[in-house]
């Protein structure tokens, strides 16, 4: 089948590649937001999602990919887009690096 690049059969996190992460976590936005969001759009400067919800997308984040988002991590800028999100993931499983 040719959609097998999209979607991905595999269990473990750690190989899911960025557009898999950013699928996840634009599904998961889709259903609290009941809004579909673009890969760059600013979740907060759109107003649709709260600092406050920042915290839940945190909780999701850490829970789904199995990382832990602390100290200087927990910046509402590494939550502002899919990808600066998926980019966070993928640094905080070791796959990026001088990040």
């Amino acid at each position: 089948m040719t959609d097998s690049t999209t979607r991905s059969t595999v269990d473990s996190t750690t190989d899911l590649p960025v557009a898999a992460i950013e699928e996840r976590i634009g599904a998961f936005l889709t259903a609290k937001t009941k809004t579909t969001w673009e890969r760059e759009v600013d979740l907060f400067a759109s107003g649709a999602v709260s600092s406050l919800f920042a915290m839940e997308l945190v909780v999701f984040v850490e829970g789904t990919f199995d990382i832990e988002v602390e100290g200087p991590d927990l910046a509402l800028d590494n939550f502002r887009t899919l990808r600066s999100m998926s980019a966070l993931v993928i640094r905080l499983r070791g796959g990026g690096e001088g990040a």
